[in-house]
């Protein structure tokens, strides 16, 4: 997928219709999933999301394109270990990439893989041989039970992204730590990631999942990890060059007071380095259609709306 071919799709108006208003839809969805007939089988869910579920509702969105985040990590969960676990996340990451391989015109697949596993290190490095799964790396630090106040899970971290920055591979990261775990977050955390881990990775694209959250803008100690980096964008510090943040599900359910914070906070982190997602339509989360409509009633600009929609991170191009 070329760059030229990704900015023709974006110079393209695709006009969805919602009561009241028009809005052009974004040129990708930045943050998906699919899940494997493993992944139900663990638990995790209830029902199967197949590439074919996916496109349909990308076609609905009249998205074209769609990042497709592999959940190996749910594979990797630190209380459900087996012996089998890592043949297990090899086999869940090759599923997504043979999904993905199905249409490579659209879609970009992501390994994945729990940072603290003893086989993260070799699942990097075969990921980074897949033509479908080289571009980037998910991480879910809620998921794989990270906690900032450990020095052996930052190290991990640390070894994870220099490895991912020398297979010039993007990390996508969902870095708001454990809420069932009631492991410590807020802005204390937030400045170890940025101290500590980001610049581990200096080469490559950091894409922060829902502005550093784990979906929506009620808690306060999200907003308060999220001002950490608004903070350091601000002083113009180097480390945050590569940093993007995807908006996936963040204003699925905002109030009006959440959704002017939203805004003040997207524009402070610069709307050039804002990208839309939706997750997974499972759940409570919305298909990508409707996840952009929500968004849409952010009090931001048109103008606005259109940069995000059309902004391509430089893993796309």
């Amino acid at each position: 997928m070329s760059f030229r071919r990704i900015v023709a799709f974006a110079m393209v108006s695709v006009v969805l219709t919602r009561p009241g208003a028009a809005q052009e839809a974004p040129l990708a969805d930045h943050h998906q999933h699919l899940f494997s007939p493993a992944v139900v089988a663990a638990g995790e869910t209830m029902q199967p999301i197949t590439v074919d579920n996916l496109i349909a509702h990308l076609d609905a969105a009249g998205i074209r394109h769609a990042v497709v985040l592999s959940l190996g990590y749910i594979l990797g969960v630190p209380n459900k270990t087996a012996p089998d676990e890592y043949d297990k996340v090899k086999a869940e990451n090759d599923w997504t990439s043979q999904q993905v391989a199905r249409f490579p015109d659209r879609l970009i697949g992501f390994c994945s893989v729990n940072p603290l596993k003893d086989y993260a290190l070799d699942e990097l490095a075969r990921c980074a041989k897949d033509e479908r799964l080289r571009r980037g790396l998910k991480l879910h630090l809620g998921n794989s039970r990270v906690d900032y106040h450990n020095a052996d899970h930052v190290e991990g971290l640390r070894r994870l992204f220099a490895a991912a920055n020398g297979y010039r591979m993007a990390i996508v990261v969902h870095m708001r730590t454990s809420i069932s775990a009631k492991i410590p977050y807020g802005a204390e955390e937030a400045r170890t990631f940025l101290n500590e881990v980001v610049p581990a990775a200096p080469d490559v694209t950091i894409q922060i999942a829902h502005l550093a959250g784990a979906g929506g803008y009620a808690d306060p100690l999200v907003d308060a990890a999220l001002a950490v980096f608004v903070d350091a964008i601000g002083k113009g510090d180097p480390r945050t060059k590569q940093m993007w943040f995807d908006v996936t599900t963040v204003a699925s359910t905002a109030t009006a007071e959440q959704r002017s914070l939203l805004a003040t906070r997207i524009r402070q982190l610069g709307v050039g380095r804002v990208l839309y997602g939706s997750d997974a339509t499972a759940g409570n989360n919305l298909a990508p259609r409707e996840s952009w409509a929500a968004f849409r009633q952010l009090p931001l600009t048109d103008s606005e709306f259109r940069t995000i929609a059309g902004n391509v991170p430089p893993y796309m191009r």
